[in-house]
């Protein structure tokens, strides 16, 4: 497998190169032209998109789907607590070449991509909602976790397959605990704990249905024994489980021709888990970069090996501090969307989410 990696101003692509078959990676960035501007080449030239994450005012959902001649694709649409609504900060998208696939469909339409190889059959969600949005929190929850479940079962998997979750939940401050609650009573009845807990994302953001919360998932399953899927510690900090949240510091999967790490979102919390560098946010992006950085050095990877990441600010304009601070690591430029939202404690001010990915030999 070779990865092939295309960079520019505004837009990261990052190629698996599996012979027959092409895995794409895309992350693009706001330009500072027309707030449309970054879709302009979706969809792409040749391929299938699994599934696109936008990060951006929810106002421009409508003329960005038909500027996508519709977004026939899962499309999980995400505008921060924080974000004024006024451009698109950013957006990603998962795209294939070479490999069949099938389409998820639940009530509000096409929600996740299908698709198998010779090692494992792999279920991509996104724009997944609760069906009753008048419903309190807690239910919407629990519905959401439903209709994921539903939707890897299309693709004859159990949720105990899943390996990775986004949450992005309206006017997160006012209700996590209420989401967590509801995450770790679902995960008890389906006997996850039991099994393996998913690495997850949980942010601050609205979405354009105006539901309490929006979310989306990746299931994987084997093949055969040669694919292995284990949970990674963070060498930095405590596990999540530790203060009551319910996810993996971080996921790798292990393929005959590549292992792939998938860290969850990360932000600037100490071993023991309470936030640190209150209102320093280059402090807080410091810390986080340490944190990752000690996971992917874990298991012999380092910033060069990014696939994708995302980037959550409070506050959009602070962007610049980050790539300051990556320059003055030496980390040259990393496939990142940014996006303008909220963290899970209000003293938290950055979170980082990312996938690595190194080849076999």
């Amino acid at each position: 497998m070779n990865i092939i990696r295309q960079h520019s101003d505004n837009c990261d692509v990052v190629t698996l190169d599996r012979g027959a078959t092409r895995e794409r990676y895309i992350s693009g960035r706001h330009s500072g032209t027309h707030p449309l501007a970054i879709f302009d080449d979706f969809p792409p030239a040749s391929g299938n998109i699994a599934a696109q994450l936008v990060f951006g005012g929810c106002g421009y959902h409508d003329a960005a789907r038909a500027k996508m001649a519709g977004a026939g694709w899962p499309l999980l649409w995400v505008q921060g607590d924080v974000c004024s609504g006024e451009h698109v900060a950013g957006t990603q998208a998962f795209v294939l070449d070479g490999l069949p696939v099938k389409r998820i469909h639940l009530e509000n339409g096409v929600v996740g991509t299908l698709w198998s190889d010779d090692d494992a059959d792999y279920c991509l969600l996104a724009g997944i909602l609760p069906l009753n949005k008048t419903a309190d929190r807690y239910q919407q929850t629990r519905e959401c976790f439903e209709r994921i479940e539903a939707g890897v079962q299309q693709a004859g998997m159990t949720f105990l397959d899943v390996v990775r979750t986004w949450f992005f939940l309206d006017h997160l401050l006012d209700w996590y605990d209420v989401f967590n609650k509801a995450r770790t009573d679902f995960f008890n009845e389906r006997g996850v704990f039991e099994h393996m807990v998913p690495s997850s994302t949980g942010i601050g953001a609205g979405n354009p249905a105006g539901a309490a919360l929006s979310s989306g998932a990746l299931a994987i399953k084997p093949k055969h024994n040669k694919v292995t899927i284990t949970e990674v510690g963070s060498p930095l900090q405590c596990p999540a489980t530790a203060y009551r949240s319910s996810f993996a510091r971080a996921t790798e999967i292990a393929y005959p021709d590549r292992r792939q790490l998938i860290i969850s979102g990360t932000a600037s919390i100490a071993p023991g888990g309470e936030s640190l560098y209150h209102d320093d946010v280059v402090k807080q992006i410091q810390l986080t970069l340490d944190v990752v950085e000690a996971i992917l050095k874990s298991r012999g990877m380092n910033w060069a090996d990014t696939v994708r990441a995302v980037g959550y600010f409070q506050n959009i304009r602070e962007l610049p501090k980050f790539n300051e601070v990556l320059r003055a690591r030496g980390i040259a430029q990393i496939p990142m969307a940014p996006a303008h939202a909220i963290v899970c404690r209000h003293d938290l001010l950055f979170e980082m989410e990312l996938d690595a990915v190194v080849p076999v030999k």
